[in-house]
């Protein structure tokens, strides 16, 4: 699987470093904040919503667990609609049919509307190294791309920047790749919206080739589905000769009565909305009407070994609306470059490293701990993703993995085998909890007292530090429980004479 910024380092790294980012964590709380607002507005209003969830996780695994049979089903829809249906194993392969698709069309630039697949496999960089440059037209991503950045969210990929740093981008950038910006732009959204529309303009009427991905693949009629929020993904699909829809293999529904539930679930979840402002429709050629070629490449990419893990395969209900990420703690204080993935936030964590592997790459081994297990992401999640099931079936992975690539045990792994090790006797573990008392005695005198007024200790020196850096440790007892029982008979030495007269007091 490609789709990594390559050189990001592991996630813990790369969150302190944006954790003192003090603009970074303003604009995220302001974003996520006010979709998180939005979304609960519109949930609200559904009296039904649970059983919407229950019926959309339904359909996605159906989907999952008869796969093979719903992909040629919608291969052949396809074909009958007139389009050209193609498979593509990984990243290459989808790489290599599209910019062949553009080569042989004699163009040097493409349209595109927004897509995660597209970035997953990387193919504007594919593009770029073919000499065609690949224009993307959604708002957000046009701000990434012209800011020479990364997307750090699934449906507001520059949601870490704010008006003015929009505004100081397209007057730098625009005029070096098309249409300039106005030297009087201000940083009002209608005025930077005006910009980028003057700016795409001429790209979406002289492209022949456009590409883009889609939201849901109806297996039944062979209908590819995208909806958006700007239109731009309309100019794009109606406009050029030529299109092409790179999507995932999970992306396909049986029936057109199984997208009504998505399109219900999917807007609400994503931007906050009843209804997306457009949502796009087509089904193969129409002559005269759209593009006159239509190409669409069934993306696999890793997604078949995730679809063998019994708890992992969740992940690939995943519609892509980014709720999980706008209620996350984590991400809210991060962003989604400390992800290192096109992928980012919880659904992110579970799904980069499956799609990827786990056990050769530290950046991508330390995702699934990108996460306090809060919760929050399956409460919201659309299709009833359980993503904190899968980060601890992941960690448990990253363990194994690791314990097979090193000879050497690790030292949770010594400190395991000693604890069962210590516990399983009744002797040994009598005399580790004296020396935990002797060693509680010692440690009263260094500790201190936090806000809540509990002892506690600070920095644990050794390997046991980085728990103690973001922990506060407790003051072992200077007594163990043992020891208290004895010495008081089970606390009954502590009762009041009067106890012992018949039983009263």
């Amino acid at each position: 699987m490609s789709g990594t910024f390559l050189g990001t380092p592991a996630f813990p790294t790369a969150a302190r470093t944006a954790l003192g980012d003090s603009q970074l964590r303003r604009n995220l709380a302001h974003a996520t904040g006010t979709i998180r607002t939005k979304r609960a507005g519109v949930v609200g209003e559904v009296d039904e919503w649970e059983q919407l969830r229950l019926a959309g996780a339904a359909i996605k695994e159906r989907v999952l667990r008869h796969l093979p049979d719903y992909l040629e089903q919608l291969e052949r829809s396809l074909t009958a609609a007139g389009a050209t249906v193609h498979w593509a194993r990984d990243a290459a392969e989808a790489n290599a049919i599209v910019v062949g698709i553009a080569q042989r069309h004699g163009t040097d630039e493409v349209v595109k509307v927004k897509s995660m697949a597209t970035q997953e496999i990387e193919l504007n960089e594919a593009l770029e190294a073919a000499g065609i440059h690949a224009w993307e037209t959604d708002l957000a991503e046009l701000i990434v791309q012209l800011g020479d950045d990364l997307p750090s969210h699934i449906l507001v990929p520059a949601i870490h920047r704010n008006r003015a740093e929009i505004r100081e981008i397209f007057l730098r950038e625009m005029g070096r790749a098309g249409k300039a910006a106005p030297e009087d732009l201000t940083d009002e959204p209608k005025q930077l919206a005006a910009a980028a529309r003057a700016h795409l303009r001429e790209k979406f009427l002289r492209a022949k080739v456009a590409v883009s991905g889609a939201n849901f693949a109806v297996a039944e009629t062979g209908t590819l589905t995208v909806v958006e929020s700007e239109g731009n993904g309309r100019m794009c699909l109606t406009l050029p000769e030529v299109l092409v829809s790179v999507v995932g293999i999970e992306k396909v529904l049986p029936t057109f009565e199984d997208l009504d539930v998505m399109l219900q679930l999917l807007p609400r979840s994503s931007t906050g909305e009843r209804m997306n402002p457009y949502t796009s429709t087509w089904t193969g050629v129409t002559p005269g009407d759209g593009p006159q070629e239509v190409h669409v490449v069934l993306l696999d990419n890793g997604r078949t070994d995730v679809l063998a893990d019994p708890t992992g395969r969740q992940a690939l209900r995943c519609i892509r609306c980014s709720a999980c990420l706008n209620v996350c703690p984590v991400y809210e204080r991060t962003g989604g470059h400390a992800y290192g993935s096109v992928y980012p936030g919880p659904i992110g964590a579970i799904l980069t490293p499956q799609l990827r592997g786990v056990g050769s790459d530290p950046q991508t081994d330390s995702l699934p701990y990108a996460s306090s297990l809060c919760g929050a992401c399956f409460e919201v999640c659309p299709v009833r993703i359980d993503i904190p099931e899968v980060l601890v079936h992941l960690r448990g992975e990253v363990v194994d993995a690791h314990k097979k690539a090193s000879r050497l045990p690790s030292v949770q792994d010594v400190a395991m085998k000693a604890a069962s090790w210590t516990l399983s006797s009744a002797a040994r573990t009598e005399r580790a909890a004296r020396a935990a008392g002797f060693g509680g005695k010692l440690a009263a005198r260094v500790a201190r007292r936090d806000p809540g007024g509990r002892t506690v200790l600070g920095a644990v020196p050794g390997p046991a530090g980085a728990w103690s850096d973001s922990r506060d440790v407790p003051v072992p007892a200077e007594e163990s429980f043992r020891s208290w029982w004895e010495r008081t008979d089970g606390g009954r030495s502590r009762t009041s004479d009067s106890d012992s007269d018949g039983g009263r007091s």
